[in-house]
């Protein structure tokens, strides 16, 4: 019985140290791709030009929306897409959150399940990297454009986005800012909601039969907010979405924001 014990728990130390191996050596090689990435990308702040629209400002009816006025002067994000397509094919933007360790470039695929093993040069690994849904249009963006990521415990992908919960990072409005590059146009996002919920299907709802349901879906997730935003959203709004994992019993942290500046790329 004890030589039973004792086999017993060499096989779960066994399987544990393996699995920390493992983890660590899929944390190493992102952080490597990380670090190459960001210089191939070389992401630059990118001042207003003649290109430079404005989407969906408060009228007159509207209460006057300070932040959102504040948020419209910062700078948009460009990076250069020539040497992160040749090395993926399937990338279609790069993404950055203020406050978070978000930084990386965005690819999309076929389904949504490839890049939960794969980096970003296609090669195996279960740090996975940050994609876009595949239901949605990277060039055309759809009323709900949703990007994925794991949650890591060393803050790489999507690990970082549980900040937006502590109020550390949300009482900081500059921290209220999501800014996209894409081959064809340059965006900046204001967040307009960030919750838990357990895993569901509702809240990553790309497509919308009317404005009526549309409405629904909006009023239904700047609701669920944990953190009181000042930005609000109405059914002109195309709105971006941001989805991990919080733990290992399949809930998600959340983040919604709304499209509010857009310039269209030479």
């Amino acid at each position: 019985m004890l030589i039973l014990i004792l086999i017993l728990t060499l096989t779960g130390f066994s399987i544990s140290l393996y699995s920390l191996i493992n983890w660590y050596i899929d944390s190493k090689e992102v952080t490597n791709l990380e670090e190459e990435l960001e210089e191939i990308a070389k992401p630059t702040e990118k001042e207003d030009n003649e290109n430079t629209e404005i989407i969906n400002p408060p009228t007159e009816n509207q209460t006057t929306d300070s932040d959102y006025f504040n948020y419209i002067k910062m700078n948009l994000l460009e990076v250069d897409f020539n040497e992160l397509l040749k090395k993926n094919s399937d990338t279609v933007g790069f993404i950055n959150v203020k406050g978070t360790n978000i930084n990386y470039p965005i690819v999309q695929t076929t389904n949504n399940s490839f890049y939960l093993t794969h980096a970003f040069d296609k090669s195996k690994n279960d740090a996975g990297w940050v994609y876009m849904d595949y239901r949605n249009d990277p060039v055309n963006f759809n009323q709900n454009t949703i990007i994925y990521a794991h949650s890591r415990y060393d803050k790489t992908m999507f690990g970082s986005l549980k900040n937006i919960l502590q109020s550390s990072w949300y009482t900081n409005k500059e921290n209220h800012i999501i800014r996209l590059s894409t081959p064809t146009e340059n965006s900046m996002w204001q967040i307009f909601s960030a919750y838990t919920i357990a895993k569901e299907s509702y809240y990553i709802t790309t497509t919308f039969n009317n404005s009526e349901e549309y409405a629904t879906f909006l009023t239904t997730l700047k609701s669920r907010s944990e953190v009181s935003f000042s930005g609000e959203v109405n059914t002109s709004d195309k709105i971006l979405t941001l989805s991990t994992c919080k733990d290992n019993f399949g809930n998600r942290v959340v983040m919604h924001a709304k499209l509010i500046k857009l310039e269209k790329r030479s």
